[in-house]
């Protein structure tokens, strides 16, 4: 994204959270400077975000062999991932920070958990639903990193704040690809955007609930 596109795109403030990335709270402007006070925490934490998004679409494309369609748009989306990933512990090492272990991500176990499951008759409603998930953690993932890039550049981070500025925008191509993968599972776009906006009324209370520490999601 360009660097007018992206101001223009933060300057939207709620109207973009709730417009074009579904969210329905938004992040406290204050967590992107707690953010960009502890960077070493932030990069860790965003170079699992990226493992795990990776890990997840792979595991996903690999339950889909009736749907090759799918899976392989799934496992673009993983390679771009791991290419972020690779990116993140690259910043990390330029900086002489290790990767810790990753610590449990109670926000995406929570977002997971109110997804329906696979029954006999609806396995699409339960597939719908894991990439609503994923759609409204790339949503997320969007909104914040888009904060600490703004914040970064304030303070003069200005090759991390265009990285971050950059993934802005393939966070939001990958909510969109998401969301768009859900629609092709049952081909009824009004449903689908209904049963999103019931997960993302959710998501926003886990968010609230969660968001006050200086990681990604948490």
């Amino acid at each position: 994204m360009a660097r007018s596109a992206f101001a223009a795109a933060l300057q939207g403030g709620c109207e973009i959270v709730r417009g074009v990335l579904c969210l329905v709270t938004a992040t406290d402007p204050s967590w992107a400077e707690r953010a960009a006070d502890d960077l070493p925490t932030l990069l860790a934490d965003h170079a699992h975000c990226e493992m795990k998004a990776a890990s997840n679409a792979l595991s996903m494309a690999a339950r889909l062999p009736q749907l090759p369609k799918v899976a392989r748009a799934l496992v673009a989306l993983a390679k771009e991932e791991l290419d972020h990933f690779d990116a993140v512990l690259a910043e990390l090492e330029r900086r002489e920070v290790a990767l810790p272990p990753p610590a449990v991500d109670k926000y995406a176990a929570e977002l997971r958990g109110i997804a329906r499951r696979e029954g006999p008759t609806s396995p699409e409603t339960a597939l719908v639903d894991r990439f609503l998930v994923a759609a409204l953690i790339e949503a997320r993932s969007c909104e914040r990193l888009g904060l600490v890039a703004a914040a970064l550049a304030a303070r003069g981070e200005h090759a991390l704040a265009q990285f971050y500025e950059e993934l802005f925008a393939c966070e939001a191509r990958h909510y969109r690809t998401y969301l768009d993968l859900a629609i092709s599972v049952v081909s009824d776009e009004a449903a689908v955007r209904a049963r999103l906006g019931e997960m993302a009324a959710a998501e926003g209370a886990i968010a609230a609930r969660l968001g006050g520490g200086t990681t990604i999601h948490g």
